[in-house]
């Protein structure tokens, strides 16, 4: 399996290579101090319909540019319906928090499009308290996450589109195509959780050696193996220090948030991606169990032992609470 490093198409990652998106007004990615904050999508009438035509004749209808790109969150789908988050940002690099956009997808090449999906934004902030060091000294962590629900009717490729509004006009980014069921060793919805052993802080000297986020969290205490079938469960895989995305210190701020909030009633498991924390050293054994090659992931597993939710990538504290109820 090829190393987490080298296939991380998500989130943050268009702003380190400046291959960017969106401006959307000249100050729209400088969030400040202000907070920020989710958005429910637009109407789907602000954008044009798709009505069976191809994305080419879609992008007619709008200005293309290249200085916009959407940043996909993930590369892994499914047929029927997902979640798909990505990122915005300025050509400069900067997090755009308040666009509005929509995303429109076709089979293959000259595919029949579908859309458009607008996109909600779910703010990454946490309370205070929970913001670790990780995450606030670090000028690319991700502030939001776009998320729009896509519905595949078909395996292979998918073509992608972003229409974003900007005043009364409507501009075009390309999106970099993803392939649908390409992953399917990846445990889904539905499945039966893998039960494999992870690390708790009464195994090590030091907490350091299987947690990089300053400060340590609190959700090593259990094995995921002891922990199935018992009550849900919260299972994390990122690792704040390392990450290539930027998005890893934010996504486990939030999963403490709600521990700090449901940790009587869910068993909360935060696993780290490497080897002795060395990105030179290989994945964990337990990110291989279950597939994966990309982070973050989070898999809430109910009392069955069943998965009820997964998400690849960003997720935030009101998308994490959800899965739990659906999970509870």
């Amino acid at each position: 399996m090829r190393g987490v490093s080298k296939r991380l198409p998500v989130l943050a990652a268009a702003a380190i290579a400046t291959v960017s998106i969106a401006a959307c007004g000249d100050d729209a990615g400088e969030g400040g101090s202000e907070d920020i904050a989710s958005a429910p999508a637009p109407p789907a009438a602000d954008f044009p319909a798709a009505e069976g035509r191809t994305l080419e004749k879609i992008i007619a209808e709008t200005t293309p540019s290249n200085d916009l790109v959407a940043s996909p969150g993930g590369m892994v789908y499914t047929p029927g319906k997902n979640r798909f988050g990505f990122g915005v940002f300025t050509a400069g690099g900067d997090q755009v928090v308040d666009a509005e956009i929509a995303i429109y997808a076709a089979p293959g090449p000259d595919g029949t499009a579908i859309g458009p999906f607008p996109a909600r934004i779910e703010s990454l902030e946490t309370e205070p308290a929970f913001e670790a060091r990780t995450t606030a000294d670090d000028p690319d962590a991700a502030k939001v996450v776009y998320a729009s629900d896509l519905d595949f009717d078909k395996t292979g490729e998918w073509r992608l589109l972003a229409v974003l509004k900007q005043g009364s006009e409507l501009v075009s980014s390309r999106i970099p195509s993803i392939v649908v069921d390409e992953y399917a060793e990846i445990p889904d919805v539905g499945e039966k959780a893998p039960a494999v052993h992870t690390p708790t802080a009464d195994e090590v000297a030091d907490l350091s050696e299987i947690d990089t986020r300053d400060p340590h969290d609190t959700m090593h205490d259990v094995d995921l193996a002891d922990a199935i079938g018992k009550k849900p469960v919260v299972l994390l895989y990122a690792t704040p220090a390392l990450c290539v995305s930027r998005v890893c210190g934010p996504v486990v701020d939030v999963a403490e948030q709600l521990k700090s909030e449901l940790g009587d009633d869910v068993t909360f498991i935060h696993n780290e991606v490497y080897r002795d924390n060395d990105p030179n050293a290989g994945i964990l054994p337990q990110l291989q169990e279950y597939g994966l090659e990309t982070e973050p992931w989070l898999f809430v597993i109910d009392s069955d032992g069943k998965i009820s939710t997964r998400i690849e990538g960003t997720f935030s504290v009101d998308e994490l609470r959800a899965g739990i109820e659906k999970a509870s």
